[in-house]
């Protein structure tokens, strides 16, 4: 395996990721966005389980 700049690896890699698409950014977003409905539903449903008495 070659050595390479790091410059030259980061520009590769860019390079890599926009022939691609944007198939890697909509996958992450979508994670996000369901790991934060997940957790926003946990923090406001736990709330009703308390009774205040």
């Amino acid at each position: 395996m070659e050595h390479h700049p790091a410059a030259a690896w980061l520009s590769e890699a860019v390079g890599a990721a926009q022939q691609q698409g944007p198939g890697n950014l909509l996958r992450v977003v979508l994670i996000v966005m369901i790991l934060g409905c997940a957790l926003t539903a946990w923090f406001l449903l736990r709330g009703y389980k308390r009774k205040d008495d």
